[in-house]
């Protein structure tokens, strides 16, 4: 009797927490919304809501309109295969008259077999166009090398 009583409190827990991490998974899908476009943090965390959501010319839209500004076709190819997990958290702004540096941390995870995760912190820069944040730079993830280089 004993041990039907312990069996039972186990299977309860464990049905518990399956129903709690499932509603936690469900609560949380596509909760992220877009910002006011009036900041370069606000910038940037659009820039990736609109790769995540596959919005590419949303995301388009926010690269400056600088020398060699990729096409918007091979804006759209660059992000059309990438499939990696990652995920990115903004962190600290430094904001000039007309330039602006955002420091982000991306965390990837690696396909390896013990699925390694790792984290690496970069800058993205703005310049301010026309009254308006605009991207020039992004930590490679999520920007091309050859986007504005001379």
């Amino acid at each position: 009797m004993k041990e039907d009583r312990f069996l039972t409190v186990i299977l309860l827990v464990i049905a518990f927490l399956i129903i709690a991490s499932l509603s936690i998974f469900f609560l949380r899908q596509d909760n992220a919304v877009y910002l006011s476009e009036d900041l370069p943090e606000h910038i940037i965390h659009n820039y990736f809501l609109a790769i995540e959501k596959g919005e590419s010319e949303r995301a388009y839209t926010y690269l400056s309109e600088g020398e060699n500004k990729p096409s918007y076709s091979e804006f759209e190819t660059f992000f059309l295969f990438d499939r990696r997990h990652r995920g990115y958290k903004i962190g600290k702004t430094n904001i000039t008259t007309n330039s602006a540096y955002v420091e982000i941390t991306i965390t990837e995870n690696s396909s390896g077999f013990f699925f390694d995760r790792y984290d690496y912190v970069e800058n993205a820069h703005l310049l301010k166009e026309e009254g308006e944040w605009k991207i020039i730079e992004m930590p490679y993830t999520y920007w091309d090398w050859a986007w504005y280089e001379e």
